[in-house]
């Protein structure tokens, strides 16, 4: 396997072992609910999620004694590395505590490093403690664009191994093209997916959406109920896939259509044909079809790698989330690059159970929280959520201010982001949430 090299690798390759053990220290003051202490949180006993304000390299190795191997699904959103710096949630590492953490770690190396090579040296060590927070069947998502993408995949497959690769998402995250753009308009961003063991881990199906649904349909009143048609033929080679069908009417089908094979034997269709499974259709001039039923067909979906906006939702829609629930400029400036919830919903329907541990050490705005509010709100579920944050003004006035809100049920259209087709009308603007959700904020590393 090839390797990525870089100024400074030498460096970080073993510092996540050399980072000390910190304790987390609690502050009751800025907790929320009845979960215990923060203390008792952190250390397993309590059931509460976990707000941790201070460098993600210093809290993952304070956390790794008490959560390791025990996170099923981990989020990142880390810096992209564009070199923008004019808004509150520095997007390149050239912020004064990551020119600290450099200049320790790397030593008077870290005077000639580019902007990729700061980049590398602070995801490595950050990847590798990663790593060691997931179960044997867990997996990371993390969210990049094509400054770092390369890079990133060359990291991963160091640390996880390129054979726990399981795919590079698309997320469709804007809705219409940046005229503006000097070369072209940058529709989508990636979610890079490694799990802790491909062989072990497996994808939970994504729901059908209601057009989905919608295309099943009783057209004959089969008492098994709503069907979709789909073509009897393929282009797959099947040996026993070239023989002519007598329709009713005696007209004579020689055969699929050319370059094309039935999917099914001679025998196989006059079998499903009595048992009322072929759908001729009134156009006589029509192939046979097959019918599948709803209720024979998976409760979901395989997901796939390509997310559009519709579904997931897109960047407008992130930062208008945070503006209803925390407040600020119309114009996004509060904080310019937040992920929708409907984005992170999707990540944990695939990737985590309705009792998991999630983690998102880069939590920025909160996102991740409040998906795992709004989606133990809408299914009774117990996940939990351990969130880091090294900026103490977002930590402290979005991220805590957001799933404070959330948690006691605050949300201007009057539920807690959930999506449109769930009714939040027993929960009144002022009342917590009930289980699953967070049982206090803890912040700041001592």
């Amino acid at each position: 396997m090839a390797s990525l090299t870089w100024i400074g690798k030498e460096a970080v390759v073993n510092h996540h072992r050399e980072v000390p053990y910190r304790l987390l220290k609690g502050d009751p003051k800025l907790s929320v609910g009845d979960g215990g202490g923060a203390g008792e949180a952190y250390r397993g006993v309590g059931s509460g999620n976990l707000l941790v304000q201070g460098d993600n390299l210093e809290a993952l190795k304070a956390l790794l004694p008490y959560y390791g191997g025990k996170v099923k699904c981990i989020y990142i959103d880390p810096p992209y590395n564009t070199g923008n710096e004019g808004w509150v949630y520095n997007d390149n590492v050239n912020s004064p505590e990551m020119k600290a953490w450099l200049g320790k770690a790397v030593g008077k190396e870290a005077e000639d490093l580019s902007r990729h090579d700061k980049w590398l040296c602070m995801m490595y060590p950050r990847m590798a403690l990663l790593r060691e927070f997931l179960t044997e069947d867990g997996a990371i998502f993390v969210s990049i664009d094509d400054n770092e993408v390369q890079n990133l995949r060359c990291v991963m497959d160091e640390v996880f191994g390129n054979r726990n690769f399981i795919a590079t998402v698309i997320w469709q995250k804007v809705y219409s093209p940046k005229n503006s753009a000097k070369h072209f308009s940058e529709d989508h961003d990636y979610v890079v997916v490694y799990a802790k063991n491909a062989e072990d881990w497996r994808p939970h199906l994504v729901s059908r959406s209601e057009a989905q649904d919608k295309a099943y349909k009783n057209r004959d009143k089969d008492p098994r109920g709503p069907w979709k048609s789909s073509d009897l033929s393929a282009r797959n080679y099947y040996s026993k896939g070239t023989y002519s069908i007598e329709a009713s009417g005696g007209r004579v089908i020689e055969g699929p259509p050319k370059g094309m094979y039935w999917r099914v034997s001679e025998d196989a269709f006059w079998e499903m044909d009595k048992d009322s499974r072929i759908w001729w259709g009134s156009d006589k001039n029509r192939l046979p079809m097959i019918k599948r039923f709803k209720t024979e067909v998976m409760a979901g979906r395989v997901p796939q790698t390509l997310w559009p906006y519709n579904e997931v939702g897109h960047t407008k829609e992130a930062k208008e989330e945070v503006v209803e629930v925390v407040g600020g400029a119309e114009d996004g400036t509060v904080f310019i690059t937040p992920k929708p919830t409907r984005l992170i919903r999707r990540i944990l329907e695939i990737a985590a159970d309705k009792d998991s541990l999630i983690m998102d050490s880069f939590a920025g705005s909160g996102t991740t929280g409040h998906a795992v509010l709004a989606m133990n709100k809408a299914d009774g579920g117990t996940r939990r959520f351990i969130l880091v944050e090294i900026d103490a003004n977002i930590a402290q006035t979005i991220t805590a201010q957001r799933l404070t809100r959330v948690i006691e049920g605050y949300h201007p259209g009057g539920g807690i982001g959930l999506p449109p087709d769930v009714s939040d009308s027993d929960s009144p603007p002022g009342r917590a949430v009930p289980r699953g959700t967070a049982k206090e904020t803890s912040r700041r590393i001592h």
